[in-house]
């Protein structure tokens, strides 16, 4: 395959913001620029199923390993799911034990397991059999079923395919529909979910979604006032707060703006040092 390192022309003078992607040849970094997709290409190669980011702390679940920091390897095994929270790293295997490596320590510990692990974002856990929480070195049950991803920042949020559910006294629906991702930034006060046909963001008040209509997202990352998305094709689409309709994206009235960053698929996305908290954490 041929390299994927393309220029595109971008405003330097505005600041770049880092992408990473998840896909089935290797991570990959993507630089943005306001909503301008700049310079991409691999940053490491290998079968990457997940991303997590806190800080800039950084773990990748792939097919051989859990992989940190520089992509050192961990000794693991094989992950699908990863999360970051302060000093430890969470990470699901295939075969749904979830484990914990704290920073300094030579192993992973093995915390308890789930049935088909899907996602993670920080110490929760997002499983076929419900949303799961790592609290006091063990895997607790915390509601709903056949979930497909979390998000962790301030109030935790989960999807499933029938509905998007914040946690308060209870599991609440927010909204009907047949969700694949979700998430916010560190201190939950931006939050984004999607659907096969829509993005959902959530409004300054809090409280209601606003619908964008783009198609394809598998998973998406918020960060200040900039929201990036993946595609199950491998493209990136950005949405920057004042974007005006029409300046780009798939749908002719909308603001994103979409780029093919020559991967064959997307799993996960992050902004390391941003704070946002999905693709993990």
């Amino acid at each position: 395959m041929p390299t994927i390192d393309e220029k595109r022309v971008y405003d330097a003078r505005t600041g770049t913001t880092r992408a990473l992607v998840a896909s089935t040849i290797g991570v990959v970094r993507v630089e943005v620029s306001d909503d301008i997709v700049g310079e991409f290409g691999i940053e490491h190669r290998c079968t990457a199923r997940d991303l997590a980011t806190a800080g800039d702390a950084l773990a990748v679940a792939t097919d051989e390993d859990v992989l940190v920091g520089g992509f050192e390897p961990t000794d693991h095994g094989p992950a699908v799911a990863v999360g970051v929270d302060g000093d430890a790293t969470f990470a699901a295997a295939p075969d749904g034990t979830v484990s914990r490596l704290v920073r300094g320590a030579d192993e992973w510990e093995a915390l308890g397991e789930v049935e088909e692990p899907r996602r993670m974002a920080g110490s929760l856990v997002a499983a076929a059999d419900g949303v799961h929480r790592v609290r006091g070195g063990v895997v607790e049950y915390v509601g709903l079923d056949d979930v497909r991803d979390v998000a962790a920042g301030g109030v935790p949020l989960a999807v499933t395919g029938e509905a998007l559910y914040t946690l308060g006294n209870g599991w609440m629906r927010d909204l009907q529909g047949d969700f694949r991702a979700v998430a916010t930034d560190a201190a939950g006060e931006r939050a984004v979910a999607a659907t096969p046909e829509e993005v959902y963001e959530r409004a300054d008040d809090g409280v209601e979604w606003d619908a964008h209509p783009e198609a394809g997202v598998v998973d998406a990352a918020v960060a200040s006032e900039l929201l990036v998305a993946v595609t199950d094709g491998g493209e990136i689409r950005v949405h920057a707060a004042g974007a005006e309709p029409g300046d780009g994206g798939a749908d002719a009235g909308s603001p994103w703006r979409g780029r093919h960053i020559g991967v064959p698929d997307g799993a996960a996305v992050v902004l390391p040092g941003s704070g946002s908290t999905d693709g993990g954490e």
